[in-house]
């Protein structure tokens, strides 16, 4: 047998690819539409080439005319633990982060191809094994199945073990000549995605083989070590992939001097790649080529780091909503949550989501086992976004009674932006249960009096007992000592240490307890921004309050958040919690910063200040205190009175809007580099 050059593999594998094309063709012409366009003699003679070809390379493609379908069908799809686990990428909609992460090494940006993603293995040179990624740790075998793709090589010129990564796709203009047919009598396939990703699972490689799947290689993660030099490469690596006889899914090199300009260029020529050729894409993935430099990058439990995929959108899926679930909250206001069939969006199980307000509701004309379609906006929050079968929608969606204390409630409307008109539905019940319960878990969190050890399940507890009507009766549970101890899950020394706790939160700060005072729009932020306003006076900032002061002047406040706060201290019951709260505190004194460390050295002196992103050294309360303790004013958002934005992992839109506004973004290390000056 000739054996076939190293440098002419590339060459021989794209014969035998076009080979197996043209005879199928032949075949489709022969015996599906009764009309061969060439004599038998030339098939055959094209059908022993391919033969030869096959023997002396070693690539057969799983469906080269030389090969029949004869996988047997399972039962049941078996459970496969992945050696190496296959993770997923982070995820951002930010081309600012792209750019970020190709700046640090060498990359390849590529297609994010819509399927399901499969491991196959192949052991000297054959078939071994298919598993789809299932969770990344454990997926499940569908070895069976590989014949019936299109594209698959069933046997390669390699020896040794070699693990290939990539996507199950089916191509555009194939699903929509098979989605019809492939229905399960109550409705078409919704997606390319999803008929790929049940085809790829099917008991029965015949079904399989009708659905078109193809495979585009994405990864080698095993075996690179047959390759020699370019074993570290993963595009030099995957371009061997195609001389094996694999379709690699289509992808650039980037240097680490990419512009931003090169970039988007690069999406738009990739995009046209993948419409030319009927490849469903739902993104961009941008991963190190330096195999080494990646595994250097290291991993979360969820994905690696080594690369990051760009979504072009949110991702949808139809699911079946089912009802409504309405939840009193701190104000009286009752919220809304949708239940719905659970589906997987971005990775993640979803199930409910806020349908916000009354007006939503009526809007999306929602009624129950109608078909919706729910996303993941900025593949955060869950959202519905559209209602498939509309025109059913009744009044009894909307309750009449509190579904916390059954009082009556009432609808209020208010104007919203445009001059909309938002509907919202209230409990007026000042002793509903689930209202007290959620100032009091407020009253308790970390962010106010930050009181350990009693959780809201504790709290509700106390609250049925009759040991918390108000937040001043957390300071006077000594009195049922006795009756707590004796409490299923407590005992004296769980006891002790929610004393302790409620003992160390009487010695908080002006921050603190306005936080826990729950103004509404008025957190933290807001908070530190009085503080430093009014000298951390609490009196002051009250008779300020009642005097109705324009607390626009200071920055960041708005007109809402002024009227917000007169309109508390307005309140008669809420003015008295306010004084006689206090003595329950020993107010630690606020430390006035020298004149010399708020201005010598110290270049945000006066300025207003914006982190966004996950940063290494702060968590979000840290690095605005410490944004404070500068002397400068800590935002919330990016205006064009901000001075400079922070930028850590995955910033958001703050970034691409301090860019657009020509603020100053500063790295982490930068903002610490200038304040250690």
């Amino acid at each position: 047998m000739k054996k076939i050059r190293k440098g002419t593999q590339a060459g021989a594998a794209a014969k035998v690819t076009a080979l197996v094309a043209k005879l199928n063709r032949y075949r489709h012409e022969y015996y599906n539409l009764a009309a061969p366009s060439v004599p038998d003699a030339v098939y055959d003679h094209l059908f022993d080439e391919l033969q030869e070809l096959e023997k002396r390379t070693g690539i057969i493609l799983s469906n080269s005319p030389t090969q029949t379908v004869g996988a047997v069908p399972v039962s049941s799809l078996k459970k496969v633990r992945h050696t190496i686990p296959l993770l997923s990428l982070d995820k951002t909609k930010q081309m600012e982060e792209l750019l970020q992460m190709a700046g640090r090494s060498a990359s390849l940006l590529m297609l994010k191809l819509d399927g399901l993603t499969v491991k196959i293995c192949y052991e000297n040179g054959r078939l071994a094994e298919a598993s789809t990624r299932g969770d990344g740790e454990t997926g499940e075998l569908v070895t069976h199945n590989i014949p019936a793709f299109y594209n698959v090589p069933v046997s390669i010129p390699h020896k040794g073990r070699l693990v290939v990564i990539g996507e199950g796709i089916i191509h555009q203009d194939d699903f929509e000549e098979i989605k019809g047919e492939v229905s399960d009598g109550r409705k078409e396939a919704c997606n390319a995605r999803n008929l790929a990703a049940g085809s790829i699972r099917l008991l029965y490689p015949a079904a399989c083989r009708k659905r078109h799947i193809h495979f585009y290689a994405l990864n080698v993660i095993e075996g690179m070590e047959g390759f020699g030099k370019i074993a570290d490469s993963r595009g030099k690596l995957l371009e061997a992939m195609r001389s094996l006889g694999f379709e690699v899914c289509p992808f650039l090199p980037l240097t680490t001097k990419v512009s931003m300009k090169e970039l988007e260029k690069g999406i738009r020529d990739l995009r046209d790649t993948a419409g030319d050729r009927g490849l469903p894409i739902d993104g961009m993935v941008l991963r190190y080529d330096s195999l080494s430099y990646s595994k250097g990058c290291g991993r979360t439990g969820h994905h690696y780091k080594d690369g990051i995929a760009y979504k072009f959108e949110d991702e949808v899926q139809e699911t079946v909503f089912r009802s409504v679930e309405w939840t009193p909250g701190r104000s009286g206001e009752i919220a809304p949550v949708a239940v719905f069939d659970a589906v997987e969006i971005d990775g993640c199980r979803v199930a409910r989501a806020s349908l916000h307000n009354i007006s939503f509701i009526r809007d999306l004309e929602l009624h129950p086992g109608c078909r919706i379609l729910v996303s993941k906006r900025n593949m955060i929050i869950p959202h519905i976004e559209d209602n498939l079968d509309r025109g059913h929608y009744g009044k009894g969606m909307i309750p009449k009674k509190c579904p916390c204390c059954g009082k009556a409630v009432r609808i209020y409307a208010r104007k919203g932006s445009g001059g909309r008109i938002i509907e919202t539905l209230h409990c007026d019940n000042a002793d509903c249960r689930n209202q007290l319960l959620r100032k009091l878990v407020h009253f308790a969190g970390k962010k106010a009096m930050d009181i350990s050890g009693i959780s809201e399940a504790v709290i509700d507890r106390f609250i049925e007992k009759g040991f918390l009507h108000t937040c001043q009766d957390f300071y006077h549970l000594g009195r049922y000592c006795w009756e707590i101890i004796r409490m299923e899950g407590f005992g004296e020394r769980s006891y002790e240490k929610m004393q302790e706790s409620i003992e160390k939160s009487r010695h908080t700060t002006f921050v603190r307890y306005v936080v826990a005072m729950d103004i509404p729009l008025i957190g933290r932020t807001a908070g530190r921004a009085l503080d430093g306003f009014f000298k951390g006076n609490l009196q002051e900032f009250a008779k300020a309050a009642v005097d109705c002061f324009d607390f626009t002047s200071l920055p960041e406040f708005g007109e809402k958040m002024s009227r917000s706060i007169c309109k508390w201290f307005h309140d008669g019951e809420n003015l008295k919690l306010w004084k006689t709260l206090q003595k329950e505190f020993h107010f630690q004194e606020r430390e006035e910063e020298t004149m010399k460390n708020r201005t010598e050295n110290n270049p945000f002196a006066g300025c207003t200040v914006v982190a966004t992103g996950k940063l290494e050294n702060f968590t979000r309360d840290g690095i605005n205190s410490r944004i404070t303790s500068l002397g400068a004013t800590a935002g919330s958002s990016v205006t064009r009175k901000t001075d400079y934005l922070i930028c850590g992992e995955k910033p958001g839109s703050k970034l691409a809007k301090a860019k657009e506004l020509g603020i100053p973004v500063l790295t982490e290390q930068q903002f610490l580099d200038m304040i250690l000056a």
